[in-house]
């Protein structure tokens, strides 16, 4: 019988939401693995609103869950509702929105803090010992929220210049999580957590690569669970 998994947005667009081709990769792979999915997203404002041809912050306002819309294809409720009985797993992509409008990773950085939607559907899911899957920047999330955890982001130094935001190896260390290294193919595995993450566009790499191992990551989720 197919799992059914909790995919949880934070807009639409990698400077200011979920990242389009981690969160495409995650349906894809949900679907090839036979589950059945759900999609929220909070509803709140944007912390801001980014033009992606320019790269610039504007004037907008945007609401996380009306843009989250857009990938979801319209099907998709508040994060509010979100019910963990109902529910065998959740999986959150990454991109900025992450870090700008799930928490306020992007300016306080380890000092952050969680919206609460968001920190009490992590808690719920890892009280109920149902995994939890995080790819790119979102791995904080559970930094943050479950202490002692294992999460990756993909490497804690950037000798090759693939990984030019290590350091928040280094800031999930001081959080009191352990960082495991791995390539951006590779997913890792939290077992005593059941807690599921893989770098993605944390990583420079071709695209084939962040889709194979976001694969990663969905595969061990639904093994799981």
């Amino acid at each position: 019988m197919g799992k059914r998994v909790a995919v949880v947005l934070a807009g639409c667009g990698v400077f200011d939401g979920s990242e389009i081709h981690e969160a495409s990769a995650v349906l894809v792979h949900l679907s090839r693995g036979g589950a059945t999915v759900k999609m929220f997203a909070p509803n709140v404002d944007q912390m801001h609103v980014v033009d992606h041809l320019k790269g610039d912050p504007t004037e907008e306002k945007r609401n996380v869950l009306v843009e989250s819309a857009r990938l979801a294809r319209g099907d998709i409720q508040d994060l509010a509702q979100l019910k963990v009985d109902e529910l065998d797993a959740v999986i959150f992509p990454g991109g900025f929105g992450v870090a700008k409008n799930l928490c306020d990773w992007a300016v306080k950085g380890k000092d952050c803090s969680v919206h609460n939607e968001v920190e009490s559907a992590l808690q719920a899911f890892h009280s109920a010992k149902k995994p939890i899957g995080l790819c790119c920047i979102s791995p904080v999330l559970a930094a943050k929220v479950i202490s002692g955890c294992e999460v990756t982001v993909g490497c804690d130094n950037n000798d090759d210049g693939r990984f030019p935001d290590a350091e928040t190896a280094g800031a999930i260390e001081k959080l009191g999580c352990k960082h495991i290294c791995k390539e951006v193919t590779e997913a890792h595995v939290d077992e005593k957590n059941k807690i599921v993450t893989t770098c993605a566009f944390m990583c420079k790499a071709p695209l084939h690569e962040i889709f194979d191992g976001v694969g990663a990551m969905v595969q061990e989720v639904l093994k799981l669970a």
